[in-house]
């Protein structure tokens, strides 16, 4: 339930938890200043929808955060080992999190803004935006996408075991969901948009993907795109024509994007191209609107493959080196919902 009375001040509002809204937190932190993370899903919520047996294409020091060694079975670490990792970190280092909590709004009112959630009015000077880009799944745009059957989001291989899946791209995402499903013994096909496997497909996975098409395991439709979805059948527009084949499952692996509506909201300035990407400044990372920064791959707009967490994980720096705690005792008022040091979901 929300309170409407309680009005809490904080140095700074991080505004989504993965791992650039912890490095944020990190270094506020050590900095001093009263913070606290509001994240509408679970702990590192990307992450956690990544596909089960998902391995990072980085190795484990690259995606350390405040200096916290990451130690892995192996050079690249998997999926769990990072939701480990992370957890981790945000229980040692006690970080203020409110988890299942989603911002709605955040309204300036002279130097401070109003944030607004379900539960909660917070107040701060400043706020940083780690939103990243996994929440809205590019859509294929055809009828039948609101069968059931269509998934945007895979995440194991198992539920789909000796079912006839239809796998949509040709990136890393699906083609983990295809080689995956397949060794559990779905009938596999991919509906690829271009004439090859995407070049941005993991080099130890890529082999396999080609080979297995290749030899007729899993069918490969190049240059085609889905006409229609039914309950049984999928239609394919191929160079030779449609295509009907039988189908239990359409995984649509097509990308996904930031929630650009949300900056416009509060008032972030946009460019005007196809990138949208943010207007900020690169040195400190503050926007047109005084007091709001962004850090992480929100930075890059459209163009979600130029950032990632060991190439954005000293946006934070850069933006705390720029705060100062609020004058006058305005921050730090007890949280109701465990203040400084609480990891809590309330």
């Amino acid at each position: 339930m929300r309170d409407e009375t309680l009005v809490i001040m904080y140095d700074l509002i991080i505004i989504g938890g993965g791992p650039i809204g912890l490095a944020c937190a990190l270094e506020a932190k050590a900095k001093g200043l009263q913070y606290v993370i509001l994240e509408k899903g679970c702990l590192v919520n990307s992450l956690y929808n990544y596909p089960a047996n998902m391995t990072f294409f980085s190795t484990s020091e690259r995606l350390e955060i405040g200096g916290i060694p990451f130690v892995s079975n192996n050079a690249k670490p998997t999926r769990n080992e990072a939701l480990e990792y992370y957890r981790r970190v945000a229980v040692s280092a006690q970080l203020n999190i409110h988890l299942f909590e989603e911002v709605t709004e955040a309204k300036k009112e002279k130097d401070l803004f109003n944030v607004i959630t379900p539960k909660q009015t917070y107040q701060s000077r400043n706020i940083i935006i780690t939103t990243g880009f996994y929440d809205i799944p590019y859509l294929l745009n055809v009828k039948g996408e609101e069968l059931p059957k269509v998934k945007h989001y895979y995440k194991d291989p198992h539920f789909y075991a000796f079912q006839k899946v239809l796998v949509v791209g040709a990136n890393n995402s699906a083609v983990d969901a295809a080689l995956e499903t397949w060794r559990k013994g779905a009938t596999v096909s991919m509906v690829i948009r271009n004439a090859e496997i995407g070049k941005r497909v993991k080099y130890w996975v890529r082999p396999d993907i080609v080979n297995r098409i290749e030899e007729g395991s899993i069918k490969a439709y190049y240059n085609s795109t889905i006409a229609e979805i039914r309950e049984h059948e999928v239609d394919i527009k191929t160079p030779s024509g449609i295509v009907t084949i039988e189908n239990d499952w359409v995984i649509a692996m097509t990308g996904y994007q930031p929630n650009l509506a949300f900056l416009e909201k509060m008032g972030i300035e946009l460019s005007n191209d196809e990138v949208r990407k943010p207007f900020y400044n690169p040195d400190t990372h503050e926007t047109n609107v005084p007091g709001i920064y962004l850090a992480g791959v929100i930075c890059g707009g459209m163009n979600t493959h130029s950032l990632f967490i060991e190439n954005s994980r000293e946006h934070a720096k850069k933006i705390v080196l720029t705060l100062s705690p609020c004058p006058n005792g305005l921050a730090g008022l007890p949280s109701p919902h465990g203040g400084e040091g609480s990891l809590t979901g309330a």
